[in-house]
């Protein structure tokens, strides 16, 4: 089995988040919205906080520097053919709306109630509701695992990271 790993984020911007519109995904004839993100490049596979860093500046051309309190939220699992794809899941905040233009995509200033409501592939969906739900002031990681229910249908299985080390 093939692993992929990539790190994307969501930036806000006061009650704004930025999301891009894939030309690459579509589903079902709908396009498909994205947190800014891709894969980590092999010198990136220990820090995926730097790739996601990169990644916001290829796609958005927003700068380390305008962006603040970038922390990891999520670690996402699934499995997609013989592939299994870990998705490291930042949010941060950026004073910055002025973004490039990108060849992944469109980008998107959304208002926050209105970003629940965009088509997402289900495993970002599932975390999106579960964010808008309850968002994480503290440190806290959550990992989600996207599996099925009896029906077939897409259900997320959640788990807090911690450390299990006993005195």
């Amino acid at each position: 089995m093939e692993i992929r790993q990539t790190a994307v984020a969501f930036l806000f911007h006061g009650d704004e988040v930025l999301v891009m519109k894939k030309r690459k995904h579509v589903e079902n004839g709908k396009s498909i919205f994205s947190p800014v993100g891709g894969r980590l490049e092999p010198d990136e596979l220990r820090h995926p906080r730097r790739a996601c860093l990169r990644e916001i500046r290829e796609e958005s051309g927003i700068r380390e520097e305008q962006i603040s309190d970038l922390r990891l939220q999520y670690v996402l699992l699934r499995l997609k053919g013989d592939e299994i794809r870990q998705m490291y899941v930042y949010f941060g905040s950026t004073d910055c709306r002025d973004v490039v233009e990108s060849e992944e995509g469109e980008l998107y200033w959304i208002n926050r109630d209105e970003w629940v409501k965009l088509e997402f592939i289900p495993i970002v969906k599932c975390m999106i509701e579960d964010y808008a739900g309850c968002p994480s002031a503290d440190d806290t990681v959550k990992v989600g695992v996207i599996t099925t229910d009896d029906c077939g249908n897409p259900m997320m299985q959640w788990s807090e990271l911690k450390d299990p080390m006993v005195d």
